[in-house]
């Protein structure tokens, strides 16, 4: 054998050995051992940039700096509420595919509202509120870690409501967990199964929420708050406020406030606590829900420093659950993601004329009345019009089937009526959200809408014009400014980055299903973030 031979194997051999070894030590990256989901009720962007020098190191500043956040975020339907907003953050699909509109929508068959999780098969635990996540139709991304570690996947979810709760654990979770608004004890649902021990300990300690609450004063967290102006109202500045929590709705009101979240806090560290969740190396799931709200739905010209102070206990309490599971299952081992629902409290109706700014009330009562009058005269008397919610119209559609009127040309009809209404800048028909789906503006809409849920004509209202309800009460301003707010991943194999592309929550589920190595929800066509 030549020289050149003999080298030419021994590379050969060597190159294979390098190959071979190279196979060896490759290994696939480590799914996180807990993967921690917070959603904060009316988390908002401008607001976080506002407070950001009253924050300490631990929260939000701790979020920026170590995670990976895309500063646009935004939901791919129009007008998302808190349970809207989490069903689609679950499942990684819009109101159209998974059900879930608002939180309360009309039932067809008996012409009443409902609320989202209501379901009078399964009893309260805690609480006599009947609840289910049987209206959200399809699965979620808690849902699929359970099938995929055939039950062994631990899952729980703890937000102060009812609707908050249930949607985050899902179908298959261990248990969700709630504030009653009655007694002030931590609930759930038999859904679930049985309530736990555990809990009801919590419930029935010194350091549950019904022995403390006559005792509570909420007030300023520190002097910085008490200091710090920022919003500007033109009226002179108020003194520090202190509130305390009595009455009926005492247990309302405190969930309407900064002190939840950390009573969300002690509960959870109770459930770490008591169960194995982030204990062994199948990946489990905790659902966490805090509130960012102005105290007791108050406007900003209300109530502007208990905003800022909501803040500020807001990030104290993210830094605490962070240290708190980090301690736990080891920072390395958890991945969080943390966003908003998207949504704001309506603002004040005021009174824009006296500023000569465009505006007006539009009547839905008198809207319906009038529609109804109007096709009565083009089809024969009869009671066209079934009801009305908030900006929907809903037809009795078995009366237009027994008279075989074509339903095409009465929605056309009705929109070229509606059109007409002072208050009114566009009509939205059944027909027109499911033809002109993938049109620019209209496709958002097309996501909030579901057949089964939603009225057959919707209302949109000019900016400045105020919908008004005189069966409800409901007064709603209109408007359309755009509210911008984050998206967070840190912990487990996130690397650290700031992205200003705009991104849709629910690519969401599709990420965390490629972080633990699951499938996405059945529902989610949505491709995983980078």
């Amino acid at each position: 054998m030549t020289y050149s031979r003999r080298y030419s194997l021994l590379t050969s051999l060597l190159t294979l050995l390098a190959i071979t070894n190279g196979v060896e030590a490759q290994t696939a990256p480590e799914v996180p051992h807990l993967v921690v989901n917070i959603v904060i009720e009316q988390l908002r962007s401008d607001y976080l940039e506002a407070f950001s020098p009253l924050f300490g190191e631990r929260g939000f500043k701790r979020l920026f700096s170590e995670g990976r956040v895309y500063t646009q975020a935004e939901y791919p339907f129009a007008s998302p509420d808190r349970a809207s907003a989490i069903a689609c953050l679950m499942s990684g699909a819009s109101p159209y595919e998974n059900g879930i509109v608002s939180q309360t929508w009309i039932n067809r068959q008996t012409l009443q509202p409902i609320f989202c999780v209501d379901d009078s098969q399964y009893e309260g635990c805690e609480t006599k509120e009947k609840s289910s996540p049987t209206n959200l139709g399809v699965s979620t991304i808690s849902d699929e870690l359970k099938v995929s570690t055939e039950g062994h996947g631990i899952v729980y979810s703890v937000a102060p409501n009812r609707d908050a709760a249930v949607l985050l654990a899902g179908h298959a979770a261990d248990g969700a967990f709630w504030l009653d608004d009655e007694k002030g004890t931590w609930c759930s649902t038999s859904f679930y199964g049985e309530y736990p021990k555990w809990g009801t300990n919590y419930n029935t300690t010194s350091s549950s929420l019904a022995t403390r609450i006559e005792k509570i004063e909420y007030e300023p967290i520190n002097e910085l708050v008490s200091k710090y102006d920022y919003f500007v109202t033109g009226s002179t500045p108020k003194e520090a406020f202190k509130h305390k929590f009595k009455g009926n709705l005492k247990y309302r009101q405190f969930k309407a406030s900064a002190c939840v979240n950390e009573e969300v806090n002690n509960f959870v560290r109770m459930l770490m606590n008591s169960t194995l969740i982030g204990t062994d190396g199948v990946t489990d799931m905790l659902n966490v829900g805090y509130y960012a709200g102005n105290f007791d739905h108050q406007s900003v010209s209300q109530c502007p420093m208990e905003l800022q102070d909501t803040y500020v206990r807001l990030d104290r309490d993210l830094g605490d659950l962070f240290a708190m599971l980090d301690k736990r299952v080891g920072k390395g081992h958890v991945l969080y993601v943390v966003t908003s629902t998207g949504e704001t409290e309506p603002d004040d109706v005021a009174d824009l004329s006296k500023y000569r700014i465009p505006s007006g009330t539009f009547s839905i009562n008198k809207a319906q009345l009038l529609l109804n009058m109007y096709l009565t005269a083009v089809y024969g008397e009869g009671q066209y019009v079934e009801t009305t919610y908030r900006n929907q119209i809903f037809l009795n559609l078995k009366l237009i089937e027994d008279r075989n009127i074509n339903l095409s040309e009465m929605l056309e009809r009705c929109s070229d009526f509606l059109i007409q209404l002072s208050g009114v800048r566009d009509v939205y028909t059944s027909e027109r959200l499911a033809l002109g789906a993938w049109t620019p503006g209209i496709s958002k809409l097309r996501n909030a809408y579901n057949p089964k849920c939603s009225g057959d004509i919707l209302l949109q209202i000019s900016p400045g014009w105020t919908l008004s309800n005189e069966n409800t009460g409901e007064k709603i301003l209109s408007r359309e400014s755009y509210m911008t707010f984050p998206l967070f991943f840190l912990g487990s194999n996130v690397q650290s980055e700031k992205v200003v592309t705009s991104v849709t929550v629910d690519r969401v589920a599709p990420t965390l299903a490629k972080a633990m190595r699951i499938r996405a929800p059945n529902a989610c066509a949505q491709a995983p973030l980078q």
